[in-house]
């Protein structure tokens, strides 16, 4: 496959495709522990677009969305693997969405809280992941709540348990899992939002390697690339996202 050199320099302008990585969501991405490799659906993309790059590919890896976006808008990283958000828009060029994944609330089992248009009132508290999809969400859609801002996603459930908070809002598969580990808890039958994880590069790269991002995402949807690597990656209640 020949590729233009101009657009392999701006994809990796070092010499090497540097992925940012975001553990904060499990969806994407995970690692067995501190010194092993990370594995993912955002891993398995960040080794194809190398491949075809004909780069070699250096990870970035970050514990919260938040640090990874920055890697990004700041040039220590090539690439990411993000929520599309009109903020983090500002500094990066997102591809359309490739997978979907609904952000749920979770109550405690007697709260009176049963829809998501319960939620928004002055007297409750929402726990949020500092800089997350759902936080950048929440914080232009919540008019009367108070949003509380833990230090990460996977400490979210804990700060609104530790703080007797009224609602915890996350990835649905997230809170899932929290809902299993702990007693009392369970989640509201609706999403509050879609998030739409897309992959993006830095916007000072070109608008025609953003085009090749784009063409390259659309690619993984249409060949089957993503849909098996959810089913690789054991991912249940998210969806490929439709054609751009």
């Amino acid at each position: 496959m020949n590729i233009d050199p101009s657009i392999i320099r701006a994809f990796a302008p070092t010499g090497r495709l540097r992925a940012s990585i975001n553990l904060g969501n499990p969806v994407l991405a995970s690692r067995q522990s501190a010194d092993a490799p990370p594995t993912g659906i955002s891993v398995d993309l960040a080794h194809e677009l190398a491949r075809r790059l004909q780069l070699e590919l250096e990870f970035a890896i970050f514990e919260t969305a938040r640090k990874s976006v920055e890697a990004v808008t700041e040039g220590r990283a090539d690439i990411g693997f993000f929520a599309i958000d009109p903020v983090r828009g500002a500094g990066i060029a997102f591809t359309a969405p490739y997978i979907l994944i609904e952000g749920r609330y979770l109550v405690r089992q007697e709260s009176p809280i049963t829809r998501n248009d319960q939620v928004d009132v002055a007297s409750n508290r929402i726990a949020v992941g500092q800089g997350t999809a759902y936080d950048l969400f929440l914080t232009r859609e919540i008019q009367a709540a108070k949003l509380v801002r833990a230090a990460s996603s996977q400490v979210v459930v804990k700060t609104f348990l530790d703080n007797g908070l009224e609602v915890a809002a996350g990835v649905k598969q997230v809170l899932e899992i929290e809902a299993r580990n702990v007693a009392g808890l369970r989640l509201l039958d609706e999403p509050f939002m879609v998030i739409q994880q897309a992959m993006g590069i830095p916007k000072d790269r070109g608008s025609v390697a953003a085009r090749f991002l784009g063409d390259f995402i659309e690619e993984m949807k249409a060949s089957g690339f993503i849909g098996e690597a959810m089913t690789r990656h054991g991912v249940a209640g998210a969806s490929v996202a439709p054609p751009a």
